[in-house]
């Protein structure tokens, strides 16, 4: 019985190590250059995706969300309106 349960167990496939995030953004850089996404289409999406994540976990407040981004309220007003991101 004991000799079964470890031949099992070494027919499992150990667990993939988590990926640093230096990996994941390599990874996701890879896969947009062969889609052939644009620098500012990237940063665009980047942005957005960021700011609209931020906005969520502070309940739409701009003060904080701006405070947490480390930029003025203003600024992240601006880039909200740019960006079309919508408000709460």
């Amino acid at each position: 019985m004991e000799r079964k349960q470890k031949l099992e167990m070494s027919n499992t496939p150990a667990p993939a190590p988590p990926l640093r995030f230096k990996e994941r953004v390599e990874m996701l850089c890879t896969e947009m250059i062969d889609k052939g996404i644009l620098f500012s289409e990237a940063m665009d999406q980047f942005e957005r995706c960021l700011i609209t994540e931020v906005m969520r976990r502070n309940n739409g407040c701009l003060i904080r969300t701006a405070a947490h981004l480390g930029i003025h309220r203003n600024t992240l007003s601006k880039r909200v309106c740019l960006l079309k991101i919508p408000k709460r």
